[in-house]
């Protein structure tokens, strides 16, 4: 396969070339800089955080709402205020 041939770009004088050429490269240089900036990763990070807490605390709620789980620990409850 062979590569398709680009134009050259001609231009009168220096001044017309840097002109043309500053604006892209200034893009390049924004979508660097804003690639590189972590602005707001902890804030996502906080986030990813309070949604495993909120369903840990669903499942826990879950399990202990079942009538066994309430049985044993009324039970265990049950054993340690008689044994003081």
């Amino acid at each position: 396969m062979t590569p398709i041939p680009l134009p050259l770009l001609r231009f009168d004088d220096e001044r017309r070339r840097d002109t043309a050429l500053a604006a892209p490269r200034a893009k390049v240089v924004a979508l660097r800089r804003r690639l590189r900036d972590d602005d707001g990763a902890a804030t996502a990070e906080y986030a990813v955080v309070i949604m495993a807490a909120v369903s840990f605390a669903g499942v826990l709620v879950a399990i202990l709402r079942s009538g066994q789980i309430q049985a044993v620990l009324t039970e265990l409850v049950q054993r340690a205020l008689t044994v003081s």
